[in-house]
C-alpha cells in the first residue's frame, strides 16, 4: 500500500512538470501582448513587455524575435523624432530671425539679444529688457533711468485687475546695480534664476493689454510697457521654450541611436 502511494506521488510529480509551462510559452505570451499594445498605439508598455522576456533565460527563439521587434520600434521612434527635430529647427530659425547673436570675452554662451532691445534702442529709457542664450536659459531685468535714485529692488506689471510681481532683489546684492552717467542713475536689477516670479509669463500672455510697470523702491516710478517690448519678451519666451524642446529632443535621439543596430 505504501509503495504504491509513492508510485502514485511520483506519477502526479511528473504529470505536475509536464503541465508547466516552459519558458519559451510564457515568453511567447509576452511577445504577443507586445504585439498587441503596438497594435493599439501604446508603445511604451509594449517595450516593457519585451524587455520582461530576458525574465525567461531558456526562451532562446521569443528573446531573439523580441530583439528584433525592439529593433524596429527604436528605429520607428527614431525616425519620429528626427522629423520632429527638423521641424523644432525650423521654428527656431523663424525665431532667431528677430535677435542678434553676440558673445564676449565675459559670457560662457552665445547671447540672444532681441533687434528692438539692443543697446541704441536702450538709451535714455527706463524700460524692460528680456535675456536670453543658446541654452534656452531666459530672464528679465528692469532698467530705470532717470535723475535720481530709486533704490529699485521688484518690479510690478498690471492692467486693470491683473498683475504679476517679481521677487525682492535687494540693493547691494549682485544682481541689483546701480551707476552714475553724467547726470543722470542708472539702475538695473536681475530677476534671474526664477525670480521673475511668472512676470515672464504674464507679459507674453498679455501682448495686447496696455501693461504698465512700476519699479518699486525707496522711491517708484511707472511707465507704460513699449509695443516692442512686450514682444520681445513674448518671442523670446517662445524661442527659450523650442530650444530646451530641442535639447531635450536631442538627448532622446542619442539614446535611440545607441539602441539601433548599425546598418
Amino acid at each position: 500500500m505504501k509503495g504504491s502511494s509513492i508510485f502514485y506521488l511520483v506519477v502526479f510529480v511528473l504529470l505536475f512538470a509536464a503541465c508547466k509551462p516552459t519558458d519559451e510559452e510564457k515568453a511567447r505570451i509576452r511577445l504577443n501582448n507586445a504585439k498587441f499594445l503596438l497594435e493599439k498605439g501604446d508603445t511604451v508598455n509594449a517595450m516593457l513587455q519585451l524587455d520582461s522576456i530576458s525574465l525567461y533565460p531558456e526562451a532562446k527563439y521569443s528573446a531573439n524575435a523580441a530583439k528584433n521587434l525592439a529593433a524596429e520600434i527604436n528605429f520607428s521612434l527614431l525616425q519620429k523624432k528626427e522629423v520632429e527635430l527638423d521641424t523644432l529647427e525650423a521654428k527656431i530659425a523663424r525665431l532667431e530671425t528677430s535677435f542678434d547673436k553676440e558673445k564676449t570675452e565675459y559670457d560662457r554662451y552665445v547671447q540672444y539679444i532681441h533687434k528692438k532691445q539692443n543697446q541704441q534702442n536702450a538709451l535714455g529709457r527706463s524700460f524692460i529688457k528680456v535675456h536670453l542664450d543658446e541654452r534656452g536659459t531666459l530672464y528679465l531685468s528692469s532698467n530705470y533711468f532717470g535723475k535720481s535714485l530709486l533704490n529699485h529692488y521688484a518690479l510690478r506689471i498690471y492692467d486693470g485687475d491683473i498683475s504679476a510681481k517679481t521677487d525682492s532683489v535687494p540693493v547691494g546684492s549682485p544682481e541689483n546695480h546701480q551707476s552714475d552717467f553724467l547726470d543722470y542713475k542708472w539702475e538695473k536689477v536681475l530677476y534671474s534664476g526664477g525670480k521673475d516670479n511668472g512676470v515672464t509669463e504674464f507679459i507674453a500672455a498679455n501682448t495686447d493689454r496696455n501693461l504698465k510697470a512700476v519699479f518699486i523702491g525707496r522711491q517708484q516710478q511707472f511707465i507704460v510697457l513699449a509695443t516692442w517690448d512686450k514682444d520681445a519678451v513674448r518671442e523670446a519666451l517662445a524661442l527659450s521654450t523650442l530650444m530646451k524642446q530641442k535639447a531635450a529632443l536631442q538627448k532622446e535621439i542619442q539614446v535611440l541611436q545607441k539602441k539601433v543596430p548599425v546598418q
